[in-house]
C-alpha cells in the first residue's frame, strides 16, 4: 500500500473477500497502511457480510467488484445488483457497483439500489467482446455462440 500511496493514489483497491492474503496481512492492517499514506480505502467484496468487515475494519468505500468470481462456479453475465442494494442499504459508507455492467438499464437499476457511482469497465473497453454479444443476440447473425 505504501508504494501506490507515495505514487500518488488517491484512492487504493483492494481484495476484501474472506479469502486469504499473502503473507496473512489483515485487511484493517491495508486499511491503515492506506490512510496513514494519505489515500481512501476501497474494499473490492464478494458478500454482504465481507462489505460489513471492511466497514468494520475502516474501509472508505465499498465495490461489488468481486461479486461473482470467489463462489468456484461459472460467473455470472449479469452484474449483482442486488448485492450493490443489500450493502448500500446497510453500510455507511459510498457503494460503488461493479462488475459486468454492460446496460445503461443496468446502471440506472444499481443507482436505484442505492449505489452512489458504477463502474462500467470491459463494456466500453473491450470491443471484441461488445461485438460478439451484439452478434450472438441478433436472431439472424450468422455467428453461432
Amino acid at each position: 500500500m505504501t508504494a501506490l500511496t507515495e505514487a500518488g493514489a488517491r484512492i487504493v483497491a483492494a481484495d476484501a473477500t474472506g479469502r486469504p492474503r499473502p503473507g496473512g496481512e489483515k485487511l484493517a492492517d491495508l486499511v491503515a497502511a492506506t490512510h496513514a499514506g494519505g489515500a481512501l480505502f476501497m474494499a473490492d467484496v464478494d458478500t454482504l457480510d465481507a462489505a460489513l468487515a471492511a466497514v468494520d475494519a475502516g474501509a472508505d468505500l465499498v465495490g461489488t467488484t468481486l461479486a461473482g468470481y470467489t463462489t468456484g462456479t461459472d460467473v455470472p453475465d449479469d452484474p449483482d445488483i442486488a448485492l450493490a442494494g443489500a450493502i448500500s442499504r446497510r453500510c455507511p459508507i459510498p457503494v460503488i457497483g461493479e462488475g459486468r455492467y454492460r446496460t445503461p438499464a443496468q446502471v440506472a437499476a444499481a443507482f436505484d439500489e442505492g449505489a452512489w457511482a458504477v463502474v462500467v469497465g470491459t463494456a466500453i473497453s473491450d470491443p471484441v467482446n461488445t461485438t460478439r454479444r451484439f452478434a450472438y443476440a441478433c436472431p439472424h447473425s450468422p455467428v453461432e455462440s
